[in-house]
């Protein structure tokens, strides 16, 4: 309990900083090799993406996310789409569905999921889900999808 506060302590004492780019692919190539760095050899190995926007600096994510699947770890993701008014995302306008572009584009692997968050009240319980989710090793129902949604429904790149 104490090292999860002490963590809790860390990240509320982050500075926040918002920038108009988002490397999902920068994300997912810093993050692979903590695992064998780490010291330890856990049961899963997971990747969690929260983010309000696509992949839109550096390489297509498609890229680095093959590869992070090939080498056995599992992406989930949280795409944060709230409606922020003015505020403009990918090519001057807010990506409309974030949460298929992370469904098609991003996550991956065995019991992979994508738990969106499309208003600020749900912030709190969408992430305390998608948290315990993991933690139990538990996944949401898969959703039933067309066989010629194979292809990404978005632009991945």
């Amino acid at each position: 309990m104490e090292s999860a506060k002490a963590v809790a302590n860390d990240i509320a004492r982050a500075p926040y900083r918002r920038a108009p780019r988002t490397s999902i692919y920068g994300a997912l190539q810093f993050a692979k090799p903590l695992f064998d760095a780490s010291g330890y050899g856990g049961v899963r190995r997971v990747i969690d993406v929260s983010g309000d926007g696509v992949n839109n600096m550096g390489p297509p994510v498609t890229l680095m996310r093959d590869d992070v699947l090939n080498a056995g770890i599992t992406i989930n993701g949280l795409p944060i789409m709230l409606d922020r008014g003015n505020s403009f995302g990918m090519f001057g306008m807010q990506f409309e569905h974030l949460d298929i572009y992370y469904e098609d584009c991003v996550i991956g692997g065995p019991g992979s999921f994508v738990v969106g968050i499309k208003e600020r009240a749900q912030f709190k319980d969408a992430t305390r889900t998608k948290l315990v989710l993991e933690i139990a090793g538990h996944t949401p129902e898969p959703k039933a999808k067309p066989a010629q949604a194979r292809v990404p429904r978005v632009y991945c790149s």
